[in-house]
């Protein structure tokens, strides 16, 4: 049965592959989705890491004395 979404195929090593073996066994569900929950997760801890450095270099940058208040934003 084709399956719709695309596929990749990669090499890990014997102690990744154990202990992707084993998480997949501990949560009763296949090692290929142990490791797309692990690359979604990973993607979301990158996305975090940027935006905390975007946020960073806007709060140095951010001039206080020019901000409007609440009021004035929504009035």
């Amino acid at each position: 049965m084709p399956t719709k979404n695309p596929r990749i195929n990669i090499v890990v090593d014997r102690p990744l592959y154990t202990a992707i073996h084993d998480m997949a066994e501990d949560s009763g569900i296949s090692m290929a989705m142990v490791v797309r929950d692990l690359i979604k997760e990973a993607l979301k801890l990158k996305e975090d890491a940027a935006l905390a450095t975007f946020a960073d270099k806007r709060i140095k940058s951010f001039n206080w004395k020019k901000a409007l208040s609440h009021n004035e934003v929504w009035s």
